[in-house]
């Protein structure tokens, strides 16, 4: 895997939209905050375009961030919010600058479908992070962006957590490479050239709002694809806001994917704060980690360089 340089001060950070619609009010607390790191912030011509729930339409969508990815000047791009929209973008994309100069590309949900893209082709590392839909209003600093800044900086990071039912917990430490995102949007790229297939992996996924079965059909659907043979552990984000139909289907969203997984033998950790849930804490799609167990108590580490 390669990387993009860590950000300094003076660097210019780009704003852009691949999905949803965003309003000027709803990016400034972000604008600020970015600001106040030192970097400096541009937009993408077209943030602010709208059709229908989009920010504006394909095309629109895709000049601005392969303005992005072909700009000399611009070292990250932070995708403004997810939704839905950025698959519709990738076969068009012209990757040939990014290969050559990486930045990093920032953000989660949706944008899933760009980690997994440039993660399994290109061999480069993104950020699956929290985006400016949700800085804080009032710019203060919480976990969330304060994981971002650290990420893009270059801050060596550990992360300590609690490892919470029904995980599976037959290690005490090991190391593979991070991938992952959205469970919805990874299971949505089975079968194309975006899908990932890596050896030694750890795979992070969380979802939003799935029904409970769906999870199960997901999960039968990578299996059979074979994304978790290569795995040596999954960490799993927030599963929030499930749904169930009349008739219950009988398992809570952590127990389906423990169901599925056990069969492999590998550690399934269920806690991690991340997804759509707060703190959202940034991690570096591609990064080599290392894991770390005690009695439950949970190391993920990332050292500031690939």
């Amino acid at each position: 895997m390669s990387q993009a340089a860590f950000l300094n001060e003076g660097d210019q950070i780009r704003i852009i939209s691949t999905a949803r619609k965003i309003s000027q009010d709803e990016l400034t607390p972000a604008i600020r905050m970015l600001k106040s790191w030192g970097l400096k912030v541009s937009l993408g011509e077209n943030i602010q375009a709208v059709s229908h729930q989009f920010a504006g339409t394909k095309a629109q969508r895709q000049h601005d961030l392969q303005t992005a990815l072909d700009d000399p000047n611009v070292k990250a791009i932070l995708c403004a919010r997810g939704g839905y929209g950025t698959i519709q973008l990738i076969d068009e994309l012209d990757f040939t600058a990014f290969r050559i100069h990486p930045k990093w590309l920032i953000g989660y949900s949706d944008i899933t479908a760009l980690h997994n893209h440039i993660n399994q082709n290109f061999g480069i590392e993104t950020l699956h992070a929290t985006m400016p839909i949700n800085f804080p209003i009032d710019t203060i600093e919480n976990k969330s962006t304060q994981s971002l800044k650290d990420s893009l900086f270059g801050v060596n990071q550990t992360y300590e957590f609690e490892a919470k039912s029904p995980s599976l917990l037959n290690f005490e430490s090991l190391e593979g490479r991070l991938y992952g995102g959205n469970l919805s949007i990874i299971y949505s790229l089975t079968g194309t050239s975006s899908q990932l297939k890596k050896e030694n992996s750890i795979l992070f996924f969380e979802d939003l709002d799935e029904y409970l079965y769906h999870i199960d059909r997901m999960l039968m659907n990578l299996r059979r694809a074979g994304l978790f043979n290569g795995c040596k552990a999954v960490i799993v984000g927030g599963m929030s806001d499930m749904n169930d139909n009349t008739v219950p289907y009988g398992a809570t969203a952590e127990e389906i994917i423990k169901e599925n997984l056990e069969e492999y033998g590998i550690p399934v950790i269920f806690g991690f704060p991340a997804g759509h849930v707060e703190p959202n804490l940034a991690l570096r799609m591609g990064a080599k980690v290392r894991l770390e167990n005690k009695n439950g108590q949970i190391k993920l580490v990332f050292n500031g360089r690939a």
